[in-house]
């Protein structure tokens, strides 16, 4: 499971070591992608195929049918990108990805269970801060959905 909070360095060549923890259970080949609110998602090969699963299924199997659907895959699947993890444990972020989430010098490189989330260090730090607040809500919330 990819769970903790890193800070690390971006260094000239766009690069970004991956925590040590982290690299065993992601491989070698790795799936960077946009994700949702101001972040990137790193998946697994294998979690990506799960993921893509289920974006590209339907009860018809005819998604390319339903617009929303349609852009969302655009959105998720047109901007991936395949990286390789290097023998030291880096990614190469592409420059566009970069842009996106206004990546500079350093990362917040986020566990989330099943993804990684990259993102811009002080936008973690307000999210962070931002979701703290919310906290036993958010909490109060999603344990009456199950009812």
């Amino acid at each position: 499971m990819l769970i903790g909070e890193y800070i690390h360095t971006i260094d000239e060549k766009s690069r970004v070591s991956m925590p040590a923890k982290f690299r065993k259970e992601l491989g070698k080949i790795v799936i960077i992608t946009p994700g949702l609110g101001q972040c990137l998602f790193i998946f697994t090969a294998k979690e990506w195929e799960k993921v893509s699963n289920k974006l590209s299924s339907s009860d018809s199997d005819l998604s390319f049918l339903k617009a929303d659907q349609r852009n969302f895959n655009r959105y998720m699947f047109g901007r991936a990108a395949e990286v390789e993890i290097d023998s030291i444990g880096r990614i190469l972020i592409p420059e566009f990805l970069k842009e996106r989430i206004g990546l500079k010098n350093t990362a917040a490189i986020i566990g989330v269970k099943d993804r990684v989330e990259v993102w811009n260090d002080k936008t973690w730090s307000e999210n962070k801060d931002i979701v703290s607040k919310q906290a036993e809500q958010l909490a109060e919330k999603l344990g009456s959905e199950g009812n």
